[in-house]
């Protein structure tokens, strides 16, 4: 009996061993499934936007890892490059999700003329107009001015653009606006700078929050400094003529044409 148990020791300890690994390796593949499954993305803000606020040793490919998203669409969203180093506590954007219109109850089908609007993006409009009176509001008499410089800057960067402002109008005597279109929705900073001669009339920066599917219009005002508007009085009023200018460069040429040739006249004599 003694030597009948003394083999039974050894198959004891195998079985015993043979479990204690299988045990470890169902614990290991539940951690890796644990792992590969995805946290669910947080709900989107007012604007349309998946917002995450970065933790203790985050990165972005950490992050990418957590909600299992493209890298490449990271970095497009929130303007990383491969030496972008995150702060515990910063905010950045893991998506962008169109806001949906509560009061709408169905989606019509554009004509063959119509363009849908792309998901999740805005319009902005700005005018910079000639502030005639100076009183900073656009009355209807007032109009655009050109060679001024508008940008509209999104405020993580995801946008920006930038155009020269001009005094074009339309076929129903309109103004025609610097028109920024399928911009992302979100916070923005319009700014303005007005051209030479010309002094601002209202602030030249405002921040607006641009909604999917949203359109905002700004204008800003400017006027013509007290030295341009001298310089567009009439003669009478003391002002700057161009024909008179004109016809004083032409004496003063006839005049050294004389000159020239009295000193030639008196060379040959």
């Amino acid at each position: 009996m003694r030597k009948l148990s003394l083999l039974w020791l050894p198959l004891a300890a195998i079985l015993v061993l043979t479990l204690g690994f299988g045990a470890f390796l169902n614990a290991g593949s539940a951690s890796a499934a644990a792992q590969a499954t995805a946290l669910p993305l947080p709900e989107p803000d007012a604007s349309g936007r998946i917002l995450y606020t970065v933790q203790p040793g985050d990165s972005p490919f950490l992050i990418a890892a957590k909600f299992q998203l493209d890298i490449n669409q990271l970095n497009i969203l929130n303007n990383w490059t491969s030496d972008t180093v995150l702060q515990e506590g910063q905010v950045v954007i893991l998506a962008l999700a169109s806001t949906p219109d509560p009061d709408s109850t169905a989606t019509p089908t554009p004509g063959a003329d119509e363009t849908p609007e792309s998901a999740g993006t805005g319009t902005i409009s700005v005018l910079l107009f000639d502030d005639v009176n100076g009183d900073g509001l656009r009355q209807e008499t007032e109009f655009g001015i050109a060679n001024g410089a508008v940008s509209v800057t999104h405020r993580t960067g995801l946008a920006s653009r930038q155009e020269t402002t001009f005094s074009l109008i339309d076929v129903e005597g309109l103004p025609v606006l610097n028109t920024f279109a399928d911009l992302p929705a979100g916070e923005y900073t319009v700014s303005m700078a007005v051209p030479d001669g010309y002094n601002p009339t209202t602030g030249l920066s405002k921040t607006i929050d641009l909604t999917a599917g949203g359109s905002v219009t700004l204008n800003f005002g400017a006027q013509l400094s007290s030295e341009a508007q001298a310089n567009q009085l009439s003669p009478e009023e003391g002002g700057r003529s161009p024909l008179m200018g004109l016809l004083g460069f032409v004496l003063l040429v006839s005049g050294l044409g004389l000159g020239y040739y009295n000193l030639q006249g008196r060379r040959r004599r």
